[in-house]
């Protein structure tokens, strides 16, 4: 006898690509005091969400340091929403 845990259900993405392309602002983000802004996108992928790419200094015991950021933000469940364009690998119907 089986005791696989059901799967979980599929989360749906609540809002369309069109309403988060035309709606969604910059997500101000502060790491170790220095504040960034992530700004909206559609991923390669055709997910949605926020991407942030900076460098900024941190002191590690009085010593300064550069730190390369890289974040992505996604909404989840977006990757699916209708409407996205092809990528490059991808033939268009």
């Amino acid at each position: 006898m089986s005791t696989k845990a059901p799967k979980p259900k599929k989360t749906v993405c609540p809002i369309s690509r069109a309403d988060f392309l035309a709606k969604a602002k910059p997500v101000n983000i502060t790491i170790d005091g220095a504040a960034m802004v992530a700004p909206p996108r559609e991923f390669s992928t055709g997910s949605l969400g926020w991407n942030l790419n900076n460098k900024t200094t941190m002191d590690i015991g009085g010593t300064m340091v550069t730190v390369q950021i890289g974040m992505n933000i996604t909404l989840v469940g977006s990757k699916e929403l209708p409407g996205r364009a092809p990528s490059a690998e991808e033939p268009e119907a």
